[in-house]
């Protein structure tokens, strides 16, 4: 008691810092409002109450950890979920957990000073036995970086800014706080929504839920997913019979908002994932109306790819403090994965990406996931009704029905149809594994977009390959792929130096696996048995003469 009374001295009036006799942890009980928090207040509160009890002890199902007892920490940082402390000795940053100076290293993880030193181990974490029965079930050795180092101090209650290319693990690195932080708070979810997490698109969102639901389902972590082309009827139905998390696009909470269907008063944990692509796509004006109807007192973590000044802008309006964890390096732009190899084929016409294409697609293993992106719905599902002669071959874009796109996905993702085709809805956030290769059928309008794309390959420290074709009327983007080529230690062919420099051209090609005609059916034993293919017979294309009059 003491203690607690010493460590309300600088609280703002009217908190104060009380002992729970059961567990033995400082809570913070606001003497007019009756309210009671395990985190340190961050600013005072109104009208008058009477006293009550201690808020509910961390949840039971918690070993106990050096993180869920001890001294609170200072005005730096809010005290988290469990009573943490984050001042570390030299001698903690090494214990137990493994030598944490040489996994950071090896990982390429840059902590911002103060931050507490990364769970190197599930053990380390301490999560409750529910929570790691379906990790385990996951088969996870151990957290990945981003889930390492930003568990720490999202744990303790910090704001937390982690910056890493999509495919690291992110999503259970703002879950398991998530989780957490619900499970010490047992609010009733039928007064409304605890967690609050955006994202960019809705495939995102889905995909995120099913993450949620995958972890989560067995620890009662209920939640809903709110986006845009889905009824809304279904949607606020869920959300009214109590959901602890909403994982939502901006544009459609924002429509829930204005019409007083959703109320946001019992937020205390805001997640904005892919926040560059957020703004990227116009959302800053929904994301701070979102905002605005969030309790004051919150916590923020912001994951993104890209650090630019517009992020950097958004993290220091609607975070304290925040703790940044980057993965490699915080780039303004964005950079390509250098684990993807980048092929560029030069063309001179656009019906000759046909051959190319097969060509590329049989120098894989059958069975192989490839992601084609073309530009425009209609080339899209133009091209997958042409590989569905001879393949199954499906296509995803923004005016197929939300069930349609869902089906679409699931067979990618299983296996049973390896080969989508899609516009640039698919093109970020979305996590399917192995991925082998992305074929850019036709150029993205921007680079940042053929960045996008090619991210969907090589991903979690997987090897992957993305070919690009390219005719006369991209020229204007040669000189910022030839970057992006170079930034990532990638070849760059003179023709393509050419291109970039003068506009000129130059030629390229693909092996290919089926021999005779550029096709699935090729006599060599290509992908889709012998006869004739798809595209017709054909020897392998011309070399640099190909390219001479393309300009």
């Amino acid at each position: 008691v003491v203690q607690a009374m010493a460590l309300g001295d600088d609280l703002p009036h009217p908190w104060q810092a009380t002992e729970d006799p059961n567990s033995g942890l400082v809570y913070y009980w606001n003497t007019q409002t009756n309210e009671t928090s395990w985190e340190r207040p961050r600013a005072t509160a109104a009208p008058a109450g009477i006293p009550g009890p201690a808020p509910v002890a961390p949840d039971a199902g918690c070993r106990s950890s050096r993180w869920g007892q001890g001294a609170p920490e200072g005005d730096g940082g809010g005290r988290g979920a469990y009573g943490a402390s984050d001042i570390f000795t030299p001698a903690e940053l090494s214990a137990g957990s493994g030598d944490v100076a040489g996994w950071l290293a090896k990982n390429e993880v840059t902590l911002s000073p103060g931050c507490p030193p990364p769970f190197l181990s599930f053990d380390a974490a301490n999560l409750p036995a529910s929570l790691m029965t379906e990790i385990r079930r996951a088969g996870f050795p151990s957290p990945s970086p981003i889930q390492a180092a930003s568990w720490a101090p999202a744990i303790r209650g910090r704001d937390v800014v982690g910056i890493a290319k999509t495919g690291s693990g992110k999503t259970l690195g703002f879950l398991m706080p998530a989780f957490l932080r619900i499970m010490r708070e047992q609010k009733n979810p039928r007064n409304g929504p605890t967690t609050l997490v955006m994202a960019p698109t809705r495939e995102l969102a889905t995909q995120i839920q099913s993450e949620c639901t995958k972890f989560g389902q067995s620890s009662g972590m209920s939640s809903v997913c709110l986006y845009g082309g889905a009824p809304k009827g279904q949607q606020l139905a869920t959300v009214r019979q109590g959901v602890y998390l909403i994982i939502v696009t901006p544009g459609r909470l924002n429509d829930f908002l204005e019409a007083g269907q959703i109320r946001l008063q019992q937020v205390s944990f805001v997640v904005m994932d892919e926040a560059d692509r957020m703004l990227d796509m116009g959302f800053e004006p929904q994301i701070r109306k979102i905002m605005a109807r969030v309790p004051p007192g919150y916590q923020s973590l912001m994951y993104t790819a890209t650090w630019p000044k517009e992020v950097r802008r958004l993290a220091s309006e609607f975070q304290r403090d925040p703790c940044q964890v980057t993965i490699g390096t915080a780039n303004e732009k964005l950079t390509a994965n250098k684990d993807v190899e980048q092929r560029v084929i030069l063309i001179s016409a656009p019906q000759e990406r046909d051959q190319h294409l097969v060509q590329q697609i049989n120098t894989l293993p059958g069975a192989s996931r490839v992601l084609i992106f073309c530009s425009t719905k209609r080339m899209c599902d133009q091209l997958q009704r042409a590989l569905s002669r001879q393949i199954g071959c499906n296509a995803i874009h923004g005016d197929k029905e939300q069930r349609e796109r869902e089906r679409v996905l699931s067979e990618f993702r299983s296996g049973r149809s390896p080969i989508l085709v899609a516009t640039d809805v698919a093109a970020r956030g979305l996590d399917i594994k192995d991925v082998r290769m992305v074929i850019n059928y036709e150029f993205p309008p921007k680079t940042e977009d053929y960045i996008h794309r090619i991210g969907r390959t090589g991903r979690a420290g997987a090897k992957g390959i993305a070919v690009t074709f390219m005719t006369a009327q991209d020229m204007k983007h040669a000189s910022a792929l030839v970057a992006i080529l170079r930034d990532s230690n990638q070849k760059v062919s003179p023709e393509l130096e050419q291109m970039a420099r003068l506009g000129g051209g130059g030629g390229g090609g693909g092996s290919r696996r089926g021999g005779g005609g550029g096709s699935y059916g090729g006599g060599g034993g290509g992908r889709g048995g012998g006869g004739k293919g798809m595209y017709g017979s054909g020897g392998a294309p011309r070399g640099g003469d190909l390219y001479a009059g393309m300009f």
